[in-house]
């Protein structure tokens, strides 16, 4: 249950019980685990083989998306707590929702799945040394970091664990099993989706008064955050003349963000800072809206394109 413990932004604590935590963390374990079991090895050597749609694309998720990140949060003269909830959700991986975006969108899925498993991978490197980086170099969320004094080596830990422990076994279950992994596949990543809904539903309502006090001031920021990153990913595809399908592709997967794992380590790492738990939350909301919404145009754009294919 969430019990909220101030009344300023920066101030805010939205504290998780043990239980609470310890099932957002299985939940998240499972996304990646879903992901992992619709992953194959040949993906990787399929990402090999287009190294520069797949280097466009980590170069603009791990470097270009968190710089102008940075940058919108000294526009907007964000508060700590705020700007650093925009940058961890910006460090964060993509999810599998990025895949089925993809393919709603007319997009080429095997990019989208190829660039989802080695940024996953990648992100328990670069995730913890971007948070670290951009958090510590920002005027105002510098401080709060110092308050809770955040590790880049017992985040990068965190991640591994709740990245990599759960990636390994599905690819390997993938690899063995192919068959299980897929029914698994169908199973798993639905139902992870539909719980980390659920945590963050029964969060919202458990503070319902904080939320819409303090709404307000992420509201604008996450949909500006939001609206910048998928035209990055649009933009970076155009600009590196990629096939239409790859540009859609390359949009969700720079502008889909695995919000789910920034609020676990808002609450594992930054002791449940208000600001930082309402922009995740609200992220993990607001993204897909944005994204689905994106989808079905696209997909009803008389030049949309069949997969991996250009217009």
């Amino acid at each position: 249950m969430l019990l909220p413990l101030a009344t300023d932004v920066d101030d805010i604590r939205i504290v998780f019980e043990e239980s609470s935590l310890t099932t957002l963390k299985i939940v998240i374990g499972a996304i990646l685990f879903g992901i992992a079991l619709d992953t194959r090895l040949e993906d990787f050597v399929a990402a090999a083989r287009r190294p520069f749609a797949i280097a466009v694309g980590v170069l603009v998720q791990f470097i270009a998306l968190p710089a102008i990140t940075f940058v919108l949060t000294l526009v907007l003269d964000l508060r700590g707590s705020v700007a650093l909830g925009l940058i961890l959700v910006a460090c964060c991986p993509p999810g599998n929702v990025s895949n089925i975006l993809t393919h709603r969108a007319g997009g080429d899925v095997a990019l989208s799945v190829s660039m989802t498993a080695v940024s996953n991978v990648l992100a328990i490197f670069l995730m913890p040394l971007n948070v670290a980086f951009w958090g510590n170099l920002h005027p105002t969320g510098q401080d709060v970091l110092e308050d809770i004094s955040l590790s880049a080596t017992d985040m990068l830990v965190e991640v591994g664990l709740v990245i990599g422990v759960p990636f390994v076994a599905g690819i390997a279950i993938a690899r063995l099993w192919p068959r299980i992994a897929a029914a698994g596949h169908r199973v798993i990543g639905p139902i992870s989706y539909l719980a980390l809904a659920g945590i963050i539903v029964i969060g919202v309502a458990n503070n319902w008064d904080i939320f819409v006090d303090y709404i307000g001031v992420v509201l604008v920021a996450v949909f500006l955050h939001d609206a910048l990153a998928l035209l990055l990913g649009y933009g970076v595809g155009r600009a590196a003349r990629l096939p239409a399908g790859s540009v859609r592709a390359m949009t969700f997967e720079v502008g889909i963000r695995n919000a789910g794992l920034g609020l676990l380590l808002v609450f594992t790492y930054f002791d449940g800072l208000g600001g930082m738990a309402l922009v995740a939350a609200w992220w993990g909301i607001w993204d897909i809206i944005a994204g689905l919404t994106l989808a079905v145009a696209w997909r009803r754009v008389r030049g949309a394109a069949p997969v991996g294919v250009a217009a």
